[in-house]
């Protein structure tokens, strides 16, 4: 597995792959994650394409990425993320939608739960998914985080 750094407006990020992305991880406590021990530090291939694609997404030049992914998780899981990635850009959906939209309207929990199994956010837009009162509800890289990437993509918030 290779991975790299990507210094962003929410933190360094870690992204790791081989033909194709397999996750990305947001900080922990204000300090970026550390690859595991195995894996070799090298911006080739998908890990490149994905941090030219990612500072992209920031400076508020891409609405969409091209990436081959490999997000690992159950059918269900895989489900999930394939519908995350139908939201559009600058567009948020509740947790009951996205159940309707997996074919299972009642399954909101679950849903909710394979979208905090995202091991690839932002790229798989799970931010894009909150409560269905309109408020923001949990996310792995933070509530904060949250809102910064729904404001960048609703152009409220610039990061360049």
């Amino acid at each position: 597995m290779n991975y790299g750094y990507l210094e962003t407006p929410i933190g360094t990020l870690l992204i790791a792959g081989d033909d194709a992305i397999h996750a990305i991880y947001f900080p922990k406590n204000g300090k970026a994650v550390k690859p595991e021990a195995d894996w070799t530090e090298s911006s080739r291939g998908a890990v490149g394409v994905a941090i030219k694609q990612l500072k992209e997404y920031f400076s508020g030049k891409r609405a969409e990425f091209e990436l081959p992914l490999a997000p690992e998780g159950t059918a269900f899981q895989r489900s999930v993320w394939g519908q995350l990635c139908e939201i559009p850009y600058g567009q948020t959906i509740s947790y009951g939608e996205l159940a309707k939209r997996v074919g299972n309207p009642k399954a909101s929990r679950a849903v909710g739960a394979a979208n905090g199994q995202n091991p690839i956010p932002i790229v798989i837009p799970c931010h894009r998914v909150i409560g269905s009162n309109g408020k923001l509800t949990g996310f792995g890289g933070g509530l904060p985080t949250k809102e910064k990437l729904l404001a960048l993509e609703s152009r409220q918030l610039r990061f360049d």
